[in-house]
């Protein structure tokens, strides 16, 4: 069985948080949260990361970012256009926004031919959550007749801001803690110790329980969902064309939740003993910064990540 690669989803320029979050530091020596998400997957066992980018941000990104995780895991890049699309299909007049998750890690599908985790670049998602994707993905070839995926699971309350809103994946499993469905809410907002959401820019609002499971976009998947996602695309381009073609987006949720309807594919949510932490706005740097701080005071990291790689 070939060994996971790790695929980080590092398109987005940021545009909520004011600039290319990836890029700016967290850690006492200009560390950026990628950095430690490298680390932590270099340590679960992972070898290879694949980029997935947008020519726009190439030279940023790997001046950055790239040119320098080089030196301690392979390092390749995929990039998400417009323009990649089924046959007879085209980009319509006036969308700028990219596809959506699916569609990014559709962009790797040249690069990847084996078991891959999936994770957001500007997501801190802890050791053990590579840990534990990593052990899964190695022991969980898939069956025949059904695919064999996974998801490291977050309490909803540990996940959203005090200072804006965020989209979430929210997870119902079954006893056996395998996914039964996972539904992309795009606008939720802290409530206290719990959440909110409305899909009708505010007028009317449904609470969120805390305690419920989100995706943070930490997947374990095998390569047979490129296969499955990119036969299933123009479905949802014929269906977002017609009805919101500037902004529907395509999602990896949505994608693996058709394959469980359809009983092709199981994923068994996980657990992970860290918390998430992210910065979805400016005001949210200063909690992740302290969050590193702490872990590194307590020897989880070192205080300079690569000087014991050098």
């Amino acid at each position: 069985m070939k060994k996971p690669v790790l695929v980080v989803m590092a398109a987005g320029m940021g545009s909520r948080y004011g600039g290319l979050k990836q890029i700016d530091p967290v850690g006492n020596h200009g560390q950026l949260i990628i950095d430690y998400s490298i680390y932590d997957a270099r340590r679960a066992g992972f070898e290879t990361v694949v980029f997935v980018i947008k020519h726009e941000i190439e030279d940023t990104f790997k001046a950055a970012i790239g040119d320098r995780l080089s030196k301690v895991i392979d390092v390749k890049y995929a990039y998400q256009e417009l323009t990649d699309l089924p046959e007879g299909y085209s980009v319509p007049a006036g969308r700028a926004k990219p596809w959506g998750t699916a569609h990014a890690i559709l962009a790797a599908r040249k690069l990847v031919d084996g078991p891959f985790a999936v994770v957001n670049a500007d997501d801190y998602y802890g050791p053990d959550a590579f840990k534990t994707i990593y052990d899964y993905l190695s022991q969980h070839p898939d069956r025949p007749g059904c695919y064999e995926f996974a998801m490291v699971g977050y309490l909803l309350g540990n996940t959203v801001t005090e200072n804006g809103h965020v989209a979430r994946g929210i997870c119902v499993e079954d006893e056996e803690h395998f996914l039964q469905t996972v539904t992309e809410r795009t606008h939720i907002e802290k409530d206290g110790d719990n959440a909110r959401f409305t899909e009708d820019d505010g007028a009317t609002w449904s609470a969120l329980p805390g305690d419920f499971i989100v995706s943070m976009n930490l997947w374990g998947l095998t390569d047979s969902f490129f296969t499955e996602a990119w036969n299933r695309f123009p479905a949802f381009l014929d269906k977002t064309l017609a009805e919101n073609p500037l902004k529907g987006e395509y999602f990896l949720p949505s994608v693996i939740s058709q394959l469980i309807e359809e009983g092709k594919a199981r994923a068994k949510v996980l657990r992970s003993t860290d918390k998430w932490y992210g910065v979805t706005y400016q005001a949210d740097k200063p909690v992740v910064v302290a969050a590193i701080a702490e872990k590194t005071a307590a020897g989880i990291y070192p205080d300079n990540l690569w000087e014991e790689t050098k």
